[in-house]
């Protein structure tokens, strides 16, 4: 026949089918299927409905089908209510129901014909049992317990008469000889789930293969003690397996959920199939072999039934990446590659013939184009990185285990941490360490917000109130003689008379300004007036308005508004001291005048003008009266005037600080976010997102655990407060041990046998009951007091409880 794909569509899903023995027909199974088909040159062709008769029930409803290989008018199906029946094709009644076996008191998962006998039948049910029917006495022969609670599948030995395997739910492999019923020849631990598949291989005795849940195909040699011989890794749970004949390295599978694609794997290329039929839209319930090995039949929940052609069957590796690339945690790089890219710089891959026989050319079998696969030979490479290069996570190991995370204050924690980043070559991170030193430390914690304000000039009134009496007196008088100009607005003097007429200039006409220095006479003119005891008064209250200067200047002018003296509050402490033996008075012209000015009033148009809401008017200058020294009273006015400077708004930079963990993310520096994390705490909680927390902090204990970094991985996780992450290390570590005597695995209690009855944990030296720490074998389940064992161990090799396993105490 031509290999050609075609499709049948049946009336519902099956889940089940086989060919007969020289594959020319298929019978599907299914809970509301059961036919026959016979395969033609271009389609299929329904011979027999079994469905049919009155009295449909059950037993029709099947969950297995197998055709017997040595007579083709006998079938067996397993049927959903824990019936085992045949069929025989070849009665003349409608109905083709034979013998029904009711024997099983579970629904039964799998039936297998013997391979050379025709009338034994096996049966591998959900109760945990096996039965094997005598077709000729209509009865069950014999039982085989698998102490499991289901059976999921049976397979004869293809090379052995007795033999038979069985695969169960809780991960065993058994094989069984027919004659002995009490007990199984092997068992063995195949799968780290349940296992729904097995079967033998058509040519290599020692050859059989399993699937099950963990997502693994194994070929296990059981000439001697089982052993993995092969591992395929799929991606889904593998429900049903065949070996392809006259292909020693070919088996085919198929998945349980998710993946409806038939694979054939070459069990030598593991990772990658050898071909893939994905014709179906479900999940695929059963396959078959072609006697022409170019051909699969298979069946799905999908309600069809496909013939695929190995030629029309997509070739994974065809399309598969031929040059591979990784990266080490410590930067080594490892590249692999065809060799006819690295020789000759192409990329073609098309596959040569190969024999691995030195046969004669007309003894010689050449494989087909569909049978090959691509034989490529590659190189592998590997660059070391040093430990000065670029890709060297030296910097990542060194920080995690010299970070101080917590145990400090904040500021000693930021200055540490920067100090680490500075020692490894990290300067961005060392100054952002440093720049939340002084976001947090330089104002008054207020919950996330900090005030960066200006301080108010009351500060210089605060001074003045702490001088002397006679100091205040005197600068009172001297006051009452002088005036100011501030912002333009002239105070006039209540003094006239003798009083010396110099000039100050005051920055902010609103009072909220800093007073300045007064520069010294430059101009070379000459001051009649002054005298010693008022330039010392002077340079007192100049010594008071100078400490809020800048070095940048002597002179500050603006229209008064607090946004230009940010920043003076932190150049407090660190104003230069004044010297008081220097001059700071001021000259009253900067010119000598030709002839004396008389009239020092304002002009009309200013004198008249309105006084400024900004500006200070006499108006508002208190005069007081405070007796001097020699008991007069005098009046003086106040040379500074205080006034509440309005508190600038806080600077809320918390959304500056969650950008800058954000960009470490992007920068894939999720332990710079993790750490700032950790030392900021509560100042930054409810800032970021939960979950972005969580991801930042799985990913960051990841990396640590790939470096082996345990400790700090510890550290981390005890110091956050996502309850998912802090709980990491609350989950404790569950050791099942096994009972010495039954070899079976104590799940209720470590410390008691519910199969003996007994409390395994004798000490093998001194047989007296355990009670403490337990030394234990994984090998051969026996163990002891510490202490007992170790002493053993440093001079005799083998287990003290005798069964000549050989321990080893580490």
């Amino acid at each position: 026949m031509g290999a050609k794909t075609m499709v049948c569509y049946l009336d519902g899903p099956a889940n089940a089918l086989d060919t007969n023995r020289d594959t020319t027909q298929v019978v599907v199974a299914g809970r509301n299927v059961f036919k026959i088909f016979s395969i033609e040159e271009e389609e299929f062709v329904e011979r027999l409905n079994l469905r049919a008769g009155k009295n449909l029930n059950l037993n029709f409803s099947c969950a297995d089908v197998v055709w017997n290989s040595v007579e083709d008018n006998i079938l067996a199906t397993a049927a959903t209510n824990g019936a085992v029946v045949t069929w025989n094709i070849n009665k003349t009644s409608r109905s083709k129901q034979d013998i029904v076996f009711q024997d099983h008191k579970r629904s039964v998962n799998k039936v297998c014909f013997h391979t050379i006998e025709p009338h034994i039948l096996l049966s591998g049910s959900q109760d945990g049992t096996m039965k094997c029917f005598d077709l000729r006495k209509k009865e069950a022969s014999s039982t085989f317990y698998s102490l499991s609670e289901s059976v999921r599948d049976v397979k004869f030995s293809p090379h052995h008469y007795f033999l038979f395997a069985a695969v169960q739910e809780n991960g065993n492999v058994q094989i069984w000889d027919m004659r002995r019923t009490d007990r199984y020849e092997k068992q063995f631990t195949a799968h780290t789930g349940p296992v729904f598949t097995c079967d033998w291989h058509p040519e290599e005795r020692r050859w059989l293969a399993t699937g099950g849940r963990d997502k693994t195909i194994k070929i296990w040699d059981l000439s001697m003690k089982p052993m993995v011989e092969h591992c395929i890794q799929t991606i889904a749970s593998v429900a049903h397996i065949k070996w392809r004949p006259q292909q020693k390295f070919h088996i085919a599978s198929s998945s349980l959920v998710i993946d409806s694609t038939i694979n054939v794997w070459d069990i030598r290329r593991p990772f990658v199939p050898f071909a893939a039929f994905n014709e179906h839209k479900d999940v695929c319930t059963g396959f078959s072999w072609h006697h022409e090995t170019q051909m699969i039949l298979s069946t799905s929940k999908d309600s069809t039934l496909y013939l695929h052609s190995l030629k029309d069957a997509i070739r994974p590796a065809d399309h598969a990446n031929p040059i591979g690339l990784d990266i080490s945690n410590y930067g080594d790089i490892s590249y692999a590659a065809s060799n006819k890219i690295i020789k000759n710089g192409k990329s073609t891959f098309k596959g040569e013939n190969y024999s691995s026989t030195k046969l004669p050319v007309f003894f010689r079998k050449y494989p087909s184009s569909s049978d090959q696969f691509s034989s490529v030979s590659s190189s592998m490479f590997v660059f070391k990185n040093n430990a000065d290069k670029v890709l060297s996570m030296t910097w990542f190991v060194e920080s995690a285990k010299r970070y101080i995370l917590s145990g400090r204050s904040f500021g000693e924690l930021c200055e540490h941490n920067a100090n680490v980043a500075s020692d490894l070559q990290r300067p961005q991170v060392a100054q952002t360490w440093r720049i939340l030193k002084l976001l947090y430390n330089a104002g008054p914690h207020s919950g996330a917000e900090y005030s960066w304000g200006v301080s108010s000039v009351g500060s210089v009134s605060e001074m003045l109130k702490r001088l002397e009496p006679d100091e205040a007196f005197e600068n009172s008088q001297e006051g009452s003689k002088s005036s100011r100009h501030n912002s333009g607005n002239t105070f006039k003097n209540r003094n006239q008379s003798g009083s010396k007429q110099s000039s100050r200039h005051v920055s902010g006409g609103t009072g909220n300004g800093v007073a300045t220095t007064d520069r010294p006479d430059t101009s070379g003119a000459t001051d009649n007036s002054s005298g010693s005891g008022e330039s010392d008064n002077d340079k007192t209250i100049t010594n008071i308005a100078t400490v809020l200067g800048s070095t940048q200047g002597d002179f500050f002018f603006g229209d008064g508004e607090t946004d230009q003296l940010v920043g003076f509050q932190c150049t407090l402490s660190q104003a230069p001291t004044v010297d008081s033996t220097q001059d700071w008075s001021l000259p009253g012209e900067a010119f000598q005048p030709r002839h004396p000015i008389k009239d020092c009033s304002p002009p009309p148009e200013l004198d008249n003008a309105p006084s400024s809401p900004t500006s200070f008017d006499e108006d508002y200058i208190e005069t007081k009266s405070m007796v001097g020294i020699n008991g007069e009273v005098c009046d003086y006015t106040n040379l500074i005037m205080t006034s509440e400077v309005p508190s600038s708004p806080g600077w809320v930079f918390t959304d500056i600080i969650v950008d800058m963990l954000h960009y470490f993310a992007a920068q894939g520096d999720v332990q710079m976010c993790v750490s700032v994390l950790l030392v900021l705490g509560e100042r930054i909680k409810g800032f970021v997102d939960e979950i972005i927390l969580e991801q930042w902090f799985y990913s960051y204990i990841e990396i640590l655990s790939c470096f082996q970094l345990w400790n700090v991985a510890n550290k981390v996780i005890s110091l956050c407060n996502v309850s998912s992450i802090s709980s990491l290390n609350q989950q404790s570590t569950t050791v099942h041990t096994m009972c010495g005597k039954c070899q079976r695995q104590m799940t209720r209690s470590g410390w008691f046998c519910d199969r003996c009855k007994i409390i395994p944990t004798h000490c093998s030296v001194c047989h007296q009951v355990v009670r403490g720490l337990y030394a234990w074998c994984q090998g051969c389940a026996h163990g002891g007091h510490l202490q007992h064992i170790q002493e053993w161990l440093q001079y005799h090799p083998w287990c003290p409880a005798g069964c000549g396993h050989l321990c080893e105490y580490t």
